[in-house]
């Protein structure tokens, strides 16, 4: 009989099969993930509250309508420039250099038309400008 003490080897873990299949997972969720993208910016108008009360000392509202025309305190402008309009906001603003300018434009009016007001604003030397906006829901037309 043999009876000799036998070296035991302690049992080892081989880790390479768990790292390969761990890859193969990664590799999976990695190529089957789909992510999502923006075909198109869509933009929706300003809306704000308007329950706070405005407390302003001068305003010279601006009014563009959809054609581009333009209002200096309900008081039509003759012209579309950035001359004749920057005249009109001066003699509205005086000279006073807390003046605000209320910009309120048509939902439909062009940018290019609401960037002259602020050029003439600029060149009337005013410096504090801010845009009207609605309610919501008061008289929006859902965008498509």
């Amino acid at each position: 009989m043999n009876f000799r003490h036998r070296n035991r080897e302690e049992p080892e873990i081989n880790l390479i099969p768990f790292i390969d299949v761990l890859l193969v997972v990664l590799i999976f969720l990695m190529l089957s993930t789909t992510y999502s993208k923006f075909t198109e910016l869509q933009i929706i108008l300003p809306v704000a509250d308007a329950e706070a009360a405005r407390d302003r000392a001068r305003e010279v509202l601006v009014g563009v309508n959809s054609d581009g025309g333009y209002t200096v305190n309900k008081t039509p402008v003759a012209g579309r420039t950035v001359e004749a309009l920057a005249r009109a906001l001066s003699v509205s603003a005086g000279a006073g250099s807390d003046t605000v300018l209320l910009i309120s434009a048509d939902a439909s009016a062009r940018h290019q038309a609401v960037v002259t007001v602020m050029e003439a604003a600029r060149k009337a030397g005013l410096t504090q400008i801010t845009f009207a906006t609605q309610a919501p829901g008061a008289g929006q037309n859902p965008g498509p």
